[in-house]
């Protein structure tokens, strides 16, 4: 159905649902490149006021990507609860906004209200919110996951550690393990992007991990970031795996250039819950996103990057994961030009995981060609501590030499922590304590180059 605004003389017309959406999307240039965004700056705030009046209900009667051919659209309506969203289901968009901001949106309510939400829903509300607006409501949202540790407590930020090396050379992987941990960085996962895609190298990186894991006894999980289906089959072999990874997008056909589909995820945690390797829960799976993904597949369907990025959420919400981030700058400027747009986006897609119940995190990153640098990501990793993501990157100077682009360092993580106040999850800050790397405060205690950790070292990179 068209959507029509009046301001003064002027009548703006919106195609349909779809169309709205994406006009009353805040500036970025992945909607330009798809031809979706709005013309000029009176179209988009005419757009944000037309869709402030849309009920909450129109969107589950209109879907954005067609239900018939797309199973992410029947995942959500599907799978849409009715009864969490009822105290909700009278309102509009803006109604919704206002709720949300109000003090009766406490974080018990909102996350009996999860289930209820779409990821329409949530990336709709978002369009019509200031960033502070984005950071006050994430905040109120909590996830709590668990495995060998708990994650997305209150007052507290995990990190990944991240060990890439560009030849997967056990040594330097070993090293990056080791310095992250004694920078007390490791809660979220340690998570290696693979240069490698085959079985042996993969089996050997697992065993890498979990030995190192199983040697000090630390409370965290391991995680190599291969194809879900890669991982399905080295656990068929007997490796040790913790946590299945996978790519995921927000419409089928996306995910179809990724090789998957829902049935294959649903295997792939099948395989992982298999092996019981949780101690403390069974949140089994890691999932990244990013917006622009289903653009770069043309699979996109005329919707905005920002409303798709929120249905990968939805994609996400019913295998219970451990961990889901964004890499918000990653895929480059064509869809996110400069640091404005990738903190925009990065607060976006924090708020829409967490209202819909999703355990995000954020990969504060950029690639070398963006209008972006360093003090871009200070900011926006500020304003996601502020927002209580859930967790962030630790890599080694920042750079990941094997990817090629600029995230956080295991340095940023204690400036967060100084100027927050936030702690790492229990079990892992016991750890750090009883390991003589933090004191009760937190704090790093100087270790002067003989920890026990660095003395293991050549035996571990055996």
């Amino acid at each position: 159905m068209p959507y029509r605004h009046v301001v003064g003389p002027q009548t703006y017309a919106f195609a349909d649902l779809k169309d709205l959406m994406a006009k009353a999307t805040p500036l970025r240039s992945g909607d330009m490149l798809a031809g979706v965004a709005a013309a000029s700056a009176e179209e988009n705030v005419a757009a944000r006021m037309c869709l402030a009046e849309v009920p909450l209900t129109a969107f589950l009667s209109e879907a954005l990507v067609p239900y018939e051919a797309d199973e992410v659209t029947r995942l959500i309506i599907d799978t849409h609860d009715a009864a969490a969203f009822r105290p909700v289901s009278h309102m509009t968009v803006g109604d919704f906004r206002d709720f949300l901001l109000s003090a009766s949106a406490t974080s018990e309510a909102l996350a009996a209200l999860a289930p209820g939400v779409t990821p329409e829903m949530a990336a709709a509300v978002s369009k019509l919110m200031r960033n502070q607006d984005l950071i006050a409501v994430a905040r109120k949202c909590r996830v709590v996951t668990k495995f060998r540790n708990t994650i997305g407590l209150p007052g507290t930020m995990a990190v990944r550690l991240q060990p890439n090396h560009p030849t997967d050379d056990a040594a330097g992987i070993t090293a990056s393990i080791l310095d992250g941990l004694l920078y007390g960085c490791g809660d979220a996962v340690i998570g290696i992007n693979p240069a490698s895609d085959s079985i042996p190298a993969l089996s050997e990186l697992l065993k890498l991990t979990d030995g190192i894991i199983q040697r000090f006894e630390i409370p965290t999980q391991a995680c190599v970031l291969t194809h879900v289906t890669t991982s399905t089959e080295v656990i068929n072999r007997g490796v040790p795996v913790d946590l299945v990874f996978q790519s995921v997008a927000g419409t089928q056909a996306a995910n179809a250039s990724f090789g998957i589909d829902l049935a294959v995820l649903k295997e792939g945690r099948e395989a992982a819950l298999s092996l019981k390797r949780g101690t403390l829960g069974d949140n089994v799976m890691y999932f990244e996103t990013g917006q622009g993904s289903a653009l770069s597949a043309n699979a996109h369907h005329g919707v905005d990057q920002q409303t798709l990025e929120a249905r990968a959420y939805a994609v996400c919400r019913p295998f219970e994961p451990l961990l889901v981030n964004t890499v918000v700058g990653f895929i480059g400027p064509e869809y996110l030009y400069d640091g404005k747009q990738i903190i925009r986006a990065g607060l976006e897609d924090h708020f829409c995981g967490k209202l819909m119940g999703v355990p995000l995190g954020c990969d504060v990153c950029y690639t070398n060609h963006a209008e972006a640098d360093q003090d871009d990501m200070d900011t926006l990793m500020t304003l996601l501590g502020a927002a209580g993501v859930t967790y962030i990157m630790g890599i080694p100077g920042s750079d990941d030499v094997m990817l090629n682009y600029q995230s956080t360092s295991f340095h940023d993580q204690l400036y967060l922590r100084e100027v927050l106040g936030l702690k790492r999850a229990p079990e892992f800050e016991a750890w750090l304590q009883r390991m003589g790397i933090t004191g009760p405060d937190g704090r790093l205690k100087a270790h002067r180059g003989n920890h026990p950790l660095l003395a293991a070292a050549p035996e571990l990179a055996a």
